[in-house]
């Protein structure tokens, strides 16, 4: 008998609310001399407009209403408490596929290409193309709440995510799709379940033993897409990278308790990993930037949600089986041009992938490259997502 899933809605408490704003209005500010440029971290003055836009515009029921609009259900997998989006396709035979975000994302940044997906012949498509679209929260993350124990890293998510898609939602056969966190955890699934999958499309080509190292937190210790080490513009992970892997806690305690400070982290992640050309809102608009803080602010999940670089470091990968490619499902990979390596074009992007150190990891079937669209594709080029999501899966489609 299948685990029934419950229905959930998402509703903030209005004591939630008042206690936010009285926490933004009471900020202590630190100065913040010479940094017009972003070059020792946030901006203050930038930061400040977010949060007098934060207090005096957002509104976060008119989010709630637009994030109700899907139908949202909590389960529990393995004893880990798991929200998610399921949203039936609307074609002859649409083909399940479960959608996975990163960090400092959430599930929500996945929701302009959910329509798209599950109903393509409403937006310029053929509904031949449908999908059956599932986006969870990962585990300690958002409406998933904060995970009971430690260690729930990207490879035990994708455990979950397989018992989610066949023993809870009863699918024989499924697609995945992921970026940051989300891409580990898809080619976990290209790795161990291969067998279960139709395919895996990926944002990020991450390799799955990376954190087995003794630096884990050194991202310009590894070796790229083009070989280079450290590869060019990797010191903008640098301290993320650093402290989420060795002293998230100890983070956690300011970003649990400040608001602006829990903003602030985010920001500086939007700005320099989004096609940002150092502009926020060139990616983001302000209301999706406080509607992310807030989806990490009501559900107290700044914290569990930064131990995934900790806990992917202290239980390490272990491969499922000795056969290469490692990621034996058939992969598609979108590249986005604001990540390009250093003098690496959009048109040699997918080339220099295919001759580079990372590919024979990967039983890479689709590739293509995009101008436009950095670190979080899903929002930032939703029309690459789509188009390269329908294009890879077409042909493992079988009619019925």
């Amino acid at each position: 008998m299948r685990q029934q899933p419950e229905p959930f809605t998402v509703h903030v408490d209005d004591v939630v609310l008042v206690d936010i704003a009285q926490r933004l209005e009471r900020t202590v500010w630190p100065d913040d001399p010479g940094n017009e440029d972003w070059s020792y971290g946030a901006n203050r003055a930038y930061l400040k407009q977010l949060v007098d836009y934060w207090l005096n515009t957002f509104d976060w029921r008119a989010v709630e209403r637009r994030i109700n609009a899907f139908p949202q259900y909590k389960t529990k997998l393995d004893g880990v408490p798991v929200h998610f989006m399921h949203v039936k396709g609307k074609g002859p035979s649409p083909m399940p596929i479960v959608l996975t975000h990163g960090w400092p994302w959430s599930f929500w940044d996945m929701h302009k290409v959910i329509e798209p997906l599950t109903d393509p012949g409403a937006h310029g498509g053929n509904p031949a193309d449908a999908f059956d679209v599932v986006v969870p929260s990962l585990p300690g993350y958002g409406f998933s709440g904060p995970s009971p124990r430690a260690g729930v890293n990207f490879w035990q998510t994708a455990e979950l995510w397989n018992q989610l898609m066949t023993n809870v939602l009863g699918y024989p056969r499924y697609a995945t799709s992921g970026g940051d966190w989300g891409a580990l955890v898809s080619s976990q699934l290209g790795h161990k379940y291969a067998d279960c999958l139709y395919g895996v499309h990926l944002m990020h080509p991450m390799l799955l033993d990376q954190f087995n190292s003794d630096r884990p937190w050194d991202v310009t210790a590894r070796s790229w897409d083009t070989g280079q080490k450290p590869p060019a513009g990797s010191t903008k992970f640098a301290a993320h990278f650093a402290v989420h892997v060795l002293d998230p806690q100890t983070l956690a305690y300011a970003l649990a308790d400040s608001p602006v400070g829990l903003l602030a982290w985010l920001l500086e992640r939007w700005r320099a990993w989004g096609d940002s050309h150092g502009d926020p809102e060139r990616v983001f608009s302000k209301e999706h930037m406080i509607a992310t803080a807030m989806i990490y602010w009501v559900t107290g999940t700044a914290g569990s949600s930064m131990r995934a670089y900790a806990d992917a470091a202290r239980y390490p990968w272990t491969p499922s089986h000795n056969r290469e490619p490692v990621v034996e499902a058939p992969t598609g990979i979108t590249f986005l041009g604001g990540e390009n390596p250093a003098g690496v074009s959009t048109e040699q992007r997918v080339a220099t992938f295919k001759s580079g150190p990372r590919a024979r990891f990967f039983n890479t079937v689709y590739a293509q490259a995009h101008e436009t669209g950095g670190h979080f594709g899903y929002y930032e080029n939703p029309r690459a997502v789509i188009h390269d999501l329908r294009e890879m899966f077409r042909p493992m489609r079988v009619p019925e």
